[in-house]
């Protein structure tokens, strides 16, 4: 029933008493829920950010730390301690308050309550000082106030956990098993909203699997080939199997890059927004459990590191960050510092794990008087194993062999110095290669000398060799230089005014592509440095990508959208530079080769299967000529049936267009244009000339 307002009630009493009794009354709109009637929205979804913000009853209490395994000191030590103790705890916040409980006289009972200005501060104390030795009497144990009730509200009854159910997720090594060993690759194309993964058989490559919308922006195989990671608003989704079925998810929002532990154990996500988010840990960088799907832990970002921020050991046992003059070891999985402390470096500019062994090498710059250096560190040791002082640096760059036999560091070297007040100026900058032998005594060191600029640096992933590109475009040169025990390095081959930019090995060594990408036009020329033979040349337009796949037998050349909008495409190649076929996609962005892992055969197992490769070579050749002419017939069926559509589809549209005759007719006016169509009795041809240059060319008699 409408209620009557009281004011127009009123109103009409003094005011309106000539209006008819039955006027229908003025209604107001009724805003009361139904009787009933029960709200389905949350207040998290209403008010999820003021919620966040929300006083908390441990608010207060969880930045408190309790410190046990204090030295019991009388009262005329307590100063010092308190001084001692401060500096050490200083470093991992600010400290608002701090409490040392007495006995009746006057001496500390070894126990420490710290309060810092916030929780995350407190957590840091709890992961570097537990367990940390303070003398050869005392170990600290640490622990939050708050886990006291925790404790406190342990049962007394265990329960055992409810065990999880097993998901069966197939075998997630397959593609191992083709017997052709044909290698799988994504492809990202129509702007990312399209993601295939093909067989690379021949003559024409397999799909395997095509799906719209798999990933919001890219796809990366992990480093193993198990898994193939895509990227969401939300997080992180890695798929794997034969069908490719979601193996797990991560969530992170905003995640925009992730690294891959080399043994596939851990995966690292970094988002840059997340430190703009107001939240009660850190959530920039989160190293998470691949296996389990769980969060290890997580790190705030400083945006003045380039990415990798985290690098790995090749083992999956330690993973490094690089601070200010500080380099910080991790170790797994207690995901705590290597010692409970950070490796100080004064100056330190670059660090690079050994691929092989738990050996980082990095530089620290010159510091007044002081020179540059290289050092290798072993782990968990902590032993300098080698120093390498170097002058009048300003840059260096470091490169392992993929082996670990060899580390090269290029050093971009000066001639004059110029500091301005907030910039420093070199001037005469040439170039020097410092070698490590790695697996020789004392770890000597080789330089080589260039006087040019160095474009580009690569290693012969299996073998000794090294190439540089130097010089400055279009000029550049290509030197091979190789590398053999206790000796210097020696130039072995050099091609003079190459255009090209990058330096691409085969998994296998031996064979190189020479390319000039992105501004030089997309050039390549296939070497065989085994003799240094020029195999073939050749060009891919615009090309802005190169890449091996994992045996070593095809490459593929790409014109990503993301590099250029036009002519988007991959080609692939043969080894040996011929060209085997030309794939133009809409809007192609990315190729990716599945990686495979390391062979279970030995060393000498693979040379002995290189030195009788021609006793088998009549057996693939056979096969291959079976096959293609296998893919020969199915080639020519394919192409009789798309004639035969195509002619069934022709003359069905032909008798349709004989059925429409007298309906065109009647529409042009009775004239029948089909028999003057495409006829010169009723056009007229017109000749146009323009006038385009004039040329006058005098001859001497």
């Amino acid at each position: 029933m409408a209620r009557r307002k009281e004011s127009d009630r009123a109103q009409q009493n003094n005011d309106d008493s000539d209006s008819n009794p039955n006027d229908e009354l003025e209604e107001e709109p009724d805003f009361d829920d139904p009787e009933g009637y029960e709200d389905d929205i949350s207040e998290q979804d209403l008010m999820g950010d003021l919620i966040r913000q929300r006083p908390k009853e441990t608010d207060g209490v969880e930045s408190i730390v309790v410190i046990d395994g204090v030295p019991q000191v009388g009262p005329e030590r307590i100063e010092k301690l308190q001084n001692v103790l401060r500096k050490l705890f200083q470093k991992f916040g600010k400290i608002t308050n701090e409490y040392y409980p007495l006995n009746p006289d006057g001496s500390t009972k070894g126990h420490v309550f710290i309060e810092y200005s916030n929780a995350n501060e407190a957590l840091e104390v709890l992961k570097g000082t537990n367990g940390y030795k303070f003398d050869k009497n005392h170990t600290f144990t640490v622990n939050l106030l708050t886990d006291f009730e925790k404790y406190n509200d342990i049962l007394e009854k265990w329960e055992n956990p409810v065990p999880q159910p097993f998901k069966e997720q197939g075998c997630l090594q397959y593609y191992l098993l083709d017997q052709d060993a044909c290698d799988q690759f994504s492809v990202v194309y129509e702007q990312g909203d399209k993601v295939a993964v093909y067989l690379n058989t021949q003559p024409e490559p397999t799909l395997l699997e095509e799906r719209p919308r798999w990933t919001e922006t890219l796809v990366r195989w992990s480093p193993l080939g198990t898994y193939l990671a895509t990227f969401h608003a939300k997080g992180i989704a890695l798929w794997g199997g034969e069908k490719f079925q979601q193996i797990v998810r991560f969530s992170h929002p905003g995640v925009q890059f992730i690294d891959f532990s080399p043994c596939e154990k851990y995966l690292v996500s970094f988002s840059p927004l997340a430190d703009s988010r107001a939240t009660d840990e850190p959530q920039a960088i989160i190293i998470w459990d691949v296996l389990s799907g769980l969060k290890r832990r997580a790190f705030n970002a400083d945006k003045s590191q380039a990415l990798p921020i985290f690098k790995w050991s090749h083992d999956d046992k330690y993973f490094a960050r690089m601070g200010v003059d500080m380099l910080s070891v991790y170790e797994t999985p207690s995901f705590g510092l290597l010692d409970k402390k950070s490796i100080k470096v004064q100056g330190i500019r670059d660090f690079a794990w050994s691929p092989t062994d738990n050996t980082i090498a990095y530089w620290v710059g010159e510091e007044k008087d002081t020179p540059a250096r290289v050092t290798l560190l072993e782990l968990p040791s902590r032993n300098e194993v080698r120093v390498k002082n170097l002058f009048s640096v300003a840059d260096c760059k470091m490169y392992w062999q993929k082996s670990g036999d060899y580390l090269c560091v290029k050093v971009d070297r000066y001639a004059k110095l110029r500091k301005d007040k907030s910039d420093i100026k070199y001037s005469g900058i040439y170039y020097n290669l410092e070698v490590f032998h790695m697996r020789e005594k004392q770890i000597p060191v080789d330089s080589v000398e260039i006087k040019e600029t160095i474009q580009a640096f690569a290693w012969e992933p299996v073998g000794t060799k090294f190439a540089v590109i130097h010089g400055e475009p279009p000029s550049t040169s290509v030197s091979f230089y190789e590398v053999k025990t206790g000796q210097t390095p020696t130039m072995v081959k050099k091609y003079e005014r190459k255009p090209c930019n990058q330096l691409y090995w085969a998994p296998s060594g031996q064979f190189i592509v020479l390319a000039g990408l992105r501004a030089m036009s997309g050039t390549l020329e296939f070497v065989d440095t085994h003799d240094f033979t020029v195999m073939n040349t050749g060009e891919h337009f615009m090309a802005t990508d190169v890449e091996w796949d994992p045996t070593g037998r095809y490459v593929a050349t790409a014109v990503s959208w993301w590099g250029h909008k036009v002519d988007n495409a991959y080609w692939l190649w043969s080894f040996q530079g011929r060209i085997l076929k030309r794939v133009a996609l809409d809007k192609f962005c990315q190729l990716q080769w599945r990686p495979r892992p390391p062979s279970l055969l030995s060393a000498q197992q693979i040379k002995d299967i290189k030195k009788s490769l021609k006793k088998y070579s009549a057996q693939f050749e056979v096969k291959d000529r079976l096959k293609m002419t296998k893919a020969s017939k199915e080639l020519v069926e394919k192409r009789r049936k798309l004639m035969q559509e195509y002619e069934d589809l022709r003359k069905q549209k032909q008798e349709k267009y004989a059925e429409q005759r007298r309906r065109r007719i009647e529409l042009r006016n009775n004239v029948d244009t089909d028999e003057t169509e495409g006829r010169g009795g009723e056009l007229e041809e017109e000749t146009v000339e323009f006038f385009i240059k004039e040329e006058t060319t005098f001859i001497d008699e």
